[in-house]
């Protein structure tokens, strides 16, 4: 008896969560079908920041999308409608370091067919990037908003994790949209870019002949 009853209970718990997932599957999917969906990650190193952004059409909102891409509606995005919607979608996107404005350069982008923007699944993918000064060791900030097409737009923004230990994401701020993004981190000892001309600078000397390791010597037996 105590058997069947925790065998109904389990088959019942299998099916509420069941119901569950396909109501959350079917109110995602009904979501995206007239939003146009933008999620934008951020990747900071010692010596730019990276931006990957992927823009993914609904069905209701593709053929708006394709139009303004396909502009001497032949039906196909050429190279060059390519470059200039990611150029023009990356203009409508604010980035500062330490309140200084900074102005993102298109590095790359693919973007599906005609045919697929349409089917409502297919992401428009632009990489951009922005060379930084040496940042000094200690704590900045980063702020980004996404302002592209915000009348049918849905937003989504983070930090990547980044790949050099100079670096250390300490905190993520995001508005109710998240179309604002603000970044907290941390330089670590002395950023890339000042090592490389401290080595220009070593590997210099050298070459001129600068007695660099007799002063040294002498600073050692001072400290002794």
């Amino acid at each position: 008896m105590t058997t069947a009853r925790s065998s109904r209970a389990s088959n019942h718990a299998v099916l509420v969560v069941a119901i569950v997932v396909g109501a959350l599957s079917t109110g995602v999917s009904a979501h995206r079908l007239d939003e146009f969906l933008q999620a934008a990650r951020i990747a900071i190193e010692p010596d730019r920041l990276r931006l990957e952004l992927s823009l993914t059409p609904g069905i209701a909102v593709a053929d708006v999308v394709v139009r303004e891409i396909d502009r001497d509606r032949n039906g196909v995005l050429s190279p060059e409608e390519q470059r200039a919607y990611a150029r023009q979608a990356l203009s409508a996107m604010a980035l500062r370091i330490d309140d200084d404005p900074l102005r993102l350069d298109l590095t790359v982008s693919a973007f599906p067919s005609v045919p697929a923007i349409h089917g409502g699944n297919a992401p428009i993918t632009i990489h951009a990037e922005v060379v930084v000064p040496s940042l000094a060791p200690g704590r900045h900030r980063i702020f980004f908003r996404n302002q592209n097409a915000p009348a049918t737009s849905v937003y989504l923004a983070n930090a990547l994790v980044p790949e050099s230990d100079d670096i250390a994401v300490t905190g993520q701020e995001r508005d109710g949209d998240q179309r604002e993004l603000t970044i907290d981190f941390t330089v670590r000892g002395t950023p890339a870019s000042s090592r490389r001309w401290a080595w220009l600078s070593l590997f210099g000397a050298l070459a001129a002949g600068v007695p660099l390791m007799r002063p040294m010597r002498k600073v050692i037996r001072a400290a002794k």
